[in-house]
């Protein structure tokens, strides 16, 4: 009688392989983030995406990193997962040195261009757009970075959809003395966009706010909407030939 059993090597060989993503299962669609007058504000909805059925409707893609930063994340949910478990060591290396230093924006903010770049030429991305906010010693940072390491600081950046959506209102509306309110007004204007445009957003966003007294992260809640729009009711009109 053979011994039909799977050995050991095979068992951790299948456990490495399924330890990476080969292609994006459950992701979230964009992140928008701008500078205000008092510090950074982030928005972005509560949708997973399976595919392209909406599967999850409170997937949190806001997190606080250390004393001064905020992440957003678009892509893979289950990477961004990741992504946060090495923020988490990092911020807890950092504290063990006990000197009274902490990692500001700047400083978390290259880290993740270096791990996504590092991963991209290995060959096995981490697949999510990142956008990295904070203030520290009266300092505002904002900038992103992509799945293969492209990254740039700027007074208003958007991932996804957002990056084609949003960014033309940010650039039109967008001043360097805004005040919180104005700030959302204008981050949940981006957000009414995207709802009526992107398949993959969800009446169902956080607004993520950090000034040098901290981070708040705003109980989920929705936009109100208008749907009676001709172009919303009669969408085919004079698409000869369409469905």
């Amino acid at each position: 009688v053979t011994n039909s059993a799977p050995s050991m090597i095979n068992l951790i060989g299948s456990e490495s392989d399924s330890q990476r993503t080969l292609y994006p299962y459950v992701t979230g669609t964009s992140v928008v983030g701008i500078k205000y007058k008092d510090g950074i504000l982030l928005a972005a909805d509560m949708g997973g995406s399976y595919g392209s059925t909406l599967r999850y409707k409170t997937v949190e893609r806001l997190k606080t990193v250390g004393k001064h930063s905020i992440i957003g994340a678009s892509g893979e949910i289950s990477d961004f997962q990741e992504i946060m478990r090495n923020l988490d060591e990092l911020i807890l290396y950092d504290n063990m040195w006990d000197d009274g230093n902490s990692l500001g924006p700047k400083e978390v903010h290259n880290y993740l261009t270096r791990m996504m770049y590092n991963r991209r030429n290995k060959f096995n991305p981490l697949w999510n757009s990142l956008v990295l906010g904070g203030v520290k010693n009266g300092q505002k940072y904002l900038g992103t970075v992509s799945m293969i390491g492209v990254h740039y600081e700027d007074n208003h950046v958007a991932t996804g959809f957002g990056n084609h959506l949003a960014r033309p209102l940010l650039r039109d509306e967008w001043h360097a003395d805004m005040t919180f309110e104005e700030g959302v007004k204008l981050l949940e204007k981006c957000m009414r966009v995207l709802l009526y445009r992107d398949r993959s957003a969800v009446n169902k966003l956080q607004i993520a706010k950090i000034t040098e007294e901290g981070v708040t992260i705003s109980q989920p809640y929705a936009l109100k909407t208008f749907w009676n729009f001709s172009a919303f009711q009669n969408p085919t009109a004079g698409a000869e030939g369409s469905w």
